[in-house]
């Protein structure tokens, strides 16, 4: 019997991944092709939200996670109560991580981005490379409270630091 504090697993309902070159142009057709998906899932109103995460997470793999002759994957599962946006490049050694951008940088926001956006994000090391991810929590009606988010760091840190989430 699973007690209240267990989390049950979240069953997969759909499930879809695609691997893109490390071009400039993978980056909208990523976006488009998973608001599309959202969409067709039954969750219009997470399309845009979904767009921009895999759009920021999508771009952080093709800045600092690419190498040549190697793809990038974007993976979309929904779940009962979870839609998830993973993205897996083969730059293992450079884990990505919040930082405070100046105001004349053009870059550096991304994961600030997901993090506001996102319930729940993290990194997860993989065999070549690594997985950044961000989840959404379907949530059932209007009066669903936002509960607080969740940074997830699989693995021990490699630049030492805690990364800490405020709630929403």
């Amino acid at each position: 019997m699973t007690s209240a504090r267990e989390k049950l697993p979240d069953p997969v309902l759909r499930e879809d991944r695609l691997d893109f070159t490390p071009t400039a142009r993978s980056v909208p057709l990523s976006r488009r092709r998973t608001a599309r998906l959202v969409r067709e899932w039954g969750h219009p109103g997470l399309a845009g939200d979904t767009a921009l995460l895999v759009s920021e997470l999508a771009t952080n793999a093709l800045l600092h996670g690419a190498i040549r002759g190697r793809l990038f994957r974007v993976h979309l599962t929904l779940g009962a109560a979870t839609l998830r946006i993973a993205v897996s490049d083969p730059r293992g050694e450079r884990l990505p991580g919040l930082r405070e951008a100046k105001d004349d940088e053009c870059y550096g926001r991304g994961l600030l981005i997901v993090a506001r956006i996102a319930d729940r994000w993290g990194v997860e090391p993989r065999t070549v490379g690594k997985t950044v991810f961000a989840e959404l929590t379907l949530r059932q009606g209007p009066d669903m409270p936002m509960g607080p988010r969740e940074v997830v760091r699989a693995g021990p840190s490699r630049t030492g630091t805690e990364v800490t989430a405020t709630p929403r």
